[in-house]
């Protein structure tokens, strides 16, 4: 019998014997309810009851009455005691919490306080904070405080948000990494939490309005919606600091590039809960291993290269398990199927397996816990070939070929399908697409797009797949058009600002961007966005490397996001899309 099977079989006998009351020495007592036990027992789960029955009470002592919990917690905490287990669930966690607690029972705290963290919510986050001011545990703590910054848009919708103390607000608020996508989302929850106590709440107007970053809404939005608000005009101090926003927002919609620092507090961008990463390239005719970091707040890159890598171009990225993975390309010199592992917190390269095929200009896509890599070009041929790595494995296998050979492709997964649209086959521009279910490994056609489109970026977006720019064998393009997978057919989208082949796509905070590229006379530093909700695109800033054939991906919730954005406390003034906090 092993040692983990006897410690089982010792619990099982001893808790036999309690229940059976053999050779029991002292009752516990709660409320009208007896239990009988082993002190030695509970002595071994609890210092609580080690003080009891040795300091507290006479040795002739046998029933011990405790107050301050129910018979059912008392019973539960008793039964861990003798078997080593507990029964946790959303109906008793938190009573069940307090009397362990009572009792001094950390496991039986600590397992409680792992489910409430498992069971984090909008609707539950901040309750679950402040109950770590009776009981607590660093880890729940702050655990519970994350999801609320990192949720606030959802958590300030919810009624437990009415019941946050003034001082925890201010200090949301306050904070560089509270994920808000639009600033007006601060502003409205404001006005929600007064509401629910004006009389007693708005005398805070100004302390929480001064948190707020108003300088960073669109002045449409602060004229119909913040000055027009009584608790704003009424307060002077508070028409004072809208004035002074005011200011700031004509200067930073007048004033490009922004040399200026920083320094008003209303206009300090937030910082953003991802961030994109363009990878490597063609640059002044040379591969480059350049990275740069998009801060969407500030709307500016910043350089994070590590200038030990070396140089590719033509390859793909992909972003798994928090790792981010840069896959085949070319060198000038040589096409690569080996693949390179990007530590994101140390900035430090790692090798892992190689690609079962040379493959540059291939189209990579991340689909459950595998990166895809299909097609591209060993050197001589267009591929059709197509191969999958699992991370815990560090291998690839290759899965069926695609229909079509395919080099200067671009693939993305939507529902659970691999797609790969347009491309090169050694002959001519592809206007064909394919999809790829895994669960039967088999490669399906899809519609026709409505263009050719070689050096075209796709991405899953707004529940569709958008096919943007390319080359049709004759010109670059700047068309874009979207699949619907309901009824397998494209239809048409705003064109993009720019035309471009080989260049980077993402989705960022429900907007697709696009990335460098060639525009047919040179290769470019250009980005641009789209917003599916409007069918615009609007220019943002523009990387400072020039560069086509690169890769871009998203990464989220990195622990150093700092490191990958313009620092705050030395901030210059960036421009800011005046549309992008603009809120109806």
């Amino acid at each position: 019998m092993s040692d983990q099977a006897e410690s089982s079989h010792e619990r099982s006998v001893i808790n036999d014997l309690r229940l059976e009351g053999q050779f029991c020495d002292a009752v516990i007592k709660v409320k009208d309810v007896e239990f009988e036990i082993h002190r030695v027992i509970l002595c071994k789960c609890s210092p609580y009851f080690l003080a009891l029955f040795q300091r507290w009470s006479n040795p002739d002592k046998k029933v011990f009455a405790i107050t301050g919990t129910s018979p059912d917690m008392m019973r539960l905490i008793i039964e861990f005691a003798y078997t080593g287990s507990v029964s946790v669930t959303a109906e008793n966690v938190q009573e069940l919490l307090l009397a362990a607690d009572q009792l001094n029972v950390m496991d039986v705290v600590r397992t409680c306080c792992d489910f409430l963290g498992e069971q984090l919510r909008a609707e539950n986050c901040i309750g679950i904070f402040r109950l770590t001011d009776v009981v607590f545990s660093a880890e729940l703590q702050h655990r519970a405080y994350r999801y609320m910054v990192d949720h606030f848009e959802e958590v300030a919708h919810h009624e437990e948000f009415l019941q946050l103390p003034l001082q925890q607000l201010i200090d949301i608020l306050d904070r560089d990494d509270l994920y808000v996508r639009n600033e007006s989302v601060a502003f409205e929850a404001v006005l929600r939490w007064i509401d629910h106590v004006p009389e007693e709440r708005k005398a805070h107007v100004l302390v929480l309005l001064s948190k707020v970053r108003l300088a960073l809404m669109s002045m449409d939005y602060m004229w119909l919606k913040v000055l027009s608000n009584e608790l704003v005009n009424t307060n002077t101090e508070c028409l004072t600091m809208v004035r002074n926003a005011l200011e700031a927002i004509s200067h930073i919609r007048t004033s490009r590039p922004y040399v200026a620092h920083l320094s008003n507090p209303l206009a300090r961008p937030r910082l953003p809960n991802s961030i994109l990463l363009a990878i490597g390239g063609w640059s002044s005719n040379n591969p480059t291993n350049g990275i740069e970091a998009y801060d969407i707040r500030a709307d500016y890159w910043i350089n994070v290269t590590n200038n030990c890598e070396r140089p590719r171009a033509s390859h793909g990225t992909a972003v798994l398990n928090g790792s981010l993975y840069c896959i085949g390309g070319f060198d000038r010199e040589e096409h690569f199927n080996s693949v390179r592992k990007f530590d994101l917190s140390n900035r430090i390269w790692h090798e892992a397996a190689s690609m079962c095929h040379r493959r540059c200009y291939v189209s990579v896509t991340v689909l459950g816990e595998c990166i895809y890599a299909l097609g591209g070009f060993d050197g001589c041929t267009r591929l059709s070939t197509a191969e999958r790595y699992r991370p815990e494995a560090n291998q690839w296998s290759l899965i069926a070929p695609m229909q079509e050979h395919r080099s200067d492709a671009s693939s993305t997964t939507l529902h659970n399908k691999v797609y790969i649209c347009g491309g090169f086959n050694g002959n001519e521009c592809l206007q064909t697409a394919e999809c790829y279910i895994p669960e039967a490994n088999q490669w399906t056609m899809i519609g026709l797009m409505n263009s050719r489109r070689s050096g075209i970026g796709i991405v899953a977006y707004a529940g569709h797949v958008y096919a943007v720019g390319g080359f049709d064998g004759t010109n670059r393009l700047c068309s874009a058009e979207a699949y619907n997978p309901v009824n397998n057919s494209w239809h048409t989208v705003s064109p993009m600002l720019t035309p471009r082949t080989h260049f980077g796509i993402e989705v960022l905070e429900d907007r697709l961007f696009v990335v460098g590229g060639f525009n047919g006379f040179t290769t470019s530093d250009n980005v641009e966005c789209y917003n599916a909700t409007t069918d615009e695109w609007t220019e943002a800033c523009d990387m400072d490397i020039l560069r086509s054939a690169l890769s871009c991906c998203v990464v989220s919730g990195l622990p150093n996001i700092a490191e990958y954005v313009v620092p705050r406390d030395a901030l210059p003034f960036l421009n800011k899309d005046a549309n992008s906090d603009e809120h109806s």
